[in-house]
C-alpha cells in the first residue's frame, strides 16, 4: 500500500495511538483493536488518519496480543513510518503514553495522542486539535464534546472565571460534577517536552488507582496552558462492545457511500451497501442492492454491479456488467465483459475484453481471451484460452492429477462442444472443433475435429424385452 500523503507542517508532528487494552466488554478472545470494520482492524483508522495528517513517526502502544496487533497494522500499512511500544502492565492511560517515550526519544514538536478504538475520527478533527494548541501556544490541547447522557466519561470542569481547570473521571466526580455534560473525548495534542516532563508528575490518587492521562489538563492549566477543541460526539465515540462495533461500521460505510455518490456513483440503496476502506468506483457505475466491495477492489466507469455480488481485491474495467450474485476474488475483469449471474471468479481469473462468463461458471487461474464465451455450468482451471473461443455448457478442464496442477491451452477461435472433458496437460490448436461429450487426453492440431467419445450403439426392441421380463412370473426354486 502506498504511503499516505502527508500535509506539510511548520512544526514536526508525531502521534501515539493507544492500542494495548484487551476490551473485556467485547466478550471475545481477540484484542478489541483487532476487531474489523470495513475490511480493516479498528486500530488502523486512527493510525491512518494520523499518517494522513503528516505524523512521522506514529507510535502504537501495544499490550494484549501485541504481536497480532503489530502484524495486522504492519500488513495494512506496510510502508508507513510505524513504531511500536509495549505497555507491559495496564496501569492507566498516562502510563500507556509514557510507554512510548523511548520510541520518541529525541523528537521535538507536537505529539498527537488518540485511542485505537476510535475508527470514525477524521483527519480534519485531528487537525483541529493540533491547530488549537498551535494558535493558543499552549502546552496541551484536548478535545471535548457535549453529551446528553455523559455516563462513563470524564467531565470537563471549568474554574469560576470560565477557564479550563481539570478533567474529573466519573468514579472520582462529585454529584454536581457528574451533571456536567461537557466531557473528555480522549484526543490530545501536547508539546513533546511538556508531555514527558509532566507525565512524571502524574500520580495514582484516584478511585481506580491508575495513572490518568486526564491529569495533564490540570497540570497544564497551572503552567503552559491548556486549551479545548470541540469535536463531534459521533466522530470521537470509542468502540467498547459488539453493538458499538456494528454501529461504527455502519457509520463508516455510510461515509464511504457518500464519498462514492458525490463522485458520480449510483447506489440503489446505500443502507444495504457494504464497502471497505480504500475501494474505488468510477462515475456512472450503478451498484445494486446488497453488493459488497472488499479489499483493494477497483471498479471502472459505466459499470453495473448486480444485486448481492461480492467483489474482493478485484479489478473491473470500464463498461463491465456483473449480473446478480457473483463472487470474485483477486480477479480481473476487462472492459466490456459480462459476468454472471451466479458466476465465481477465483484468484488468478482474468476475463478479457467483451468476454462472457455465464451462470454457474467458475474460473480459477484462467485467462479467458477477448470476446470468448463460457456461458453455462463450466469449470475452467489453470487454463489459457484465446480470443473468440466458445466453451460449451458442462465443460471441465481437469487440471489436477492428484499430485500437481496442469495447464490447458486453447487457441483462438476454438469451438468446445458441450459436456467436454479436457484432461490436462493438453493443448487445443487454433480453430479446432471439439465434439460434444468428448473426453480428450491428447493435444488437438489446429483446424482439426476431435471426437473423444465411445461409439454409439442402439439396441432396438430393448425396452419391450425389459418390460416383458418384469411381467414374467419368477421361476420357482428347485
Amino acid at each position: 500500500m502506498p504511503r499516505p500523503s502527508a500535509r506539510k507542517r511548520s512544526e514536526p508532528l508525531a502521534a501515539i495511538v493507544l492500542a494495548a487494552g484487551k476490551g473485556t466488554r467485547m466478550k471475545s478472545s481477540r484484542a478489541k483493536v483487532l476487531h474489523g470494520i470495513c475490511g480493516r482492524p479498528l486500530a488502523y483508522y486512527p493510525v491512518r488518519r494520523a499518517l494522513a495528517l503528516g505524523a512521522d513517526p506514529v507510535v502504537v502502544v501495544v499490550g494484549h496480543q501485541a504481536e497480532e496487533v503489530q502484524a495486522a497494522l504492519g500488513a495494512a500499512l506496510p510502508e508507513a513510518p510505524l513504531r511500536f511500544a509495549a505497555q507491559e502492565q495496564q496501569l492507566g492511560t498516562a502510563h500507556a503514553v509514557l510507554s512510548a517515550r523511548k520510541a520518541l526519544r529525541g523528537f521535538e514538536g507536537s505529539v498527537l495522542i488518540c485511542s485505537g478504538d476510535t475508527p470514525l475520527l477524521t483527519e480534519e478533527t485531528l487537525a483541529s486539535v493540533v491547530e488549537a494548541r498551535r494558535k493558543a501556544k499552549a502546552g496541551l490541547a484536548f478535545a471535548t464534546m457535549t453529551l446528553e447522557n455523559p455516563t462513563g466519561y470524564g467531565r470537563v470542569v471549568h474554574s469560576h472565571d470560565g477557564k479550563l481547570a481539570l478533567i474529573v473521571e466519573e468514579k472520582d466526580a462529585t454529584p454536581e460534577e457528574r451533571r456536567i455534560q461537557e466531557v473528555n473525548a480522549g484526543l490530545y495534542c501536547a508539546d513533546a517536552a511538556f508531555l514527558w516532563k509532566t507525565l512524571a508528575k502524574v500520580g495514582q490518587k484516584n478511585a481506580q488507582g491508575e495513572f490518568y492521562l486526564t491529569d495533564l489538563v490540570a497540570l497544564a492549566a497551572e503552567g503552559p496552558g491548556a486549551v479545548a477543541a470541540r469535536v463531534s460526539p459521533v466522530e470521537a465515540a470509542g468502540v467498547n462492545d459488539q453493538e458499538e462495533l456494528s454501529l461504527a461500521g455502519r457509520a463508516l460505510t455510510r461515509r464511504l457511500a457518500q464519498r462514492l455518490m458525490r463522485g458520480g456513483v449510483t447506489l440503489e440503496d446505500p443502507e444495504r451497501f457494504l464497502c471497505d476502506e480504500g475501494v474505488e468506483v468510477g462515475p456512472d457505475t450503478v451498484v445494486e442492492t446488497g453488493v459488497r466491495l472488499r479489499g483493494a477492489t477497483r471498479v471502472g466507469r459505466g459499470c453495473v454491479i448486480g444485486q448481492g455480488s461480492v467483489l474482493t481485491d478485484t479489478v473491473v474495467g470500464d463498461g463491465v456488467t456483473i449480473k446478480p450474485y457473483c463472487v470474485t476474488e483477486q480477479a480481473e475483469i476487462r472492459a466490456g465483459a459480462v459476468v454472471g449471474p451466479f458466476a465465481r471468479l477465483r484468484p488468478g481469473a482474468d476475463v478479457g475484453e467483451e468476454a462472457h462468463v455465464g451462470n454457474f461458471v467458475e474460473l480459477k487461474k484462467t485467462r479467458l481471451g477477448k470476446g470468448s464465451k463460457a456461458n453455462h455450468l463450466t469449470y475452467l482451471g489453470d487454463a489459457t484460452i484465446g480470443a473468440g473461443v466458445n466453451v460449451g455448457c458442462g465443460t471441465v478442464t481437469c487440471n489436477y492429477d492428484g499430485e500437481k496442477k496442469n495447464p490447458t491451452v486453447i487457441g483462438d477461435g476454438v469451438f468446445v462442444g458441450s459436456d467436454s472433458i479436457l484432461v490436462a496437460p493438453i493443448e487445443i490448436g487454433e480453430r479446432a472443433y471439439i465434439a460434444a461429450g468428448s473426453t480428450l487426453t491428447d493435444d488437438v492440431p489446429p483446424g482439426a475435429l476431435a471426437l473423444g467419445r465411445a461409439r454409439q450403439v442402439n439396441k432396438e426392441g430393448w425396452v419391450d424385452r425389459l418390460e416383458a421380463s418384469r411381467r414374467a412370473p419368477a421361476k420357482k426354486r428347485a
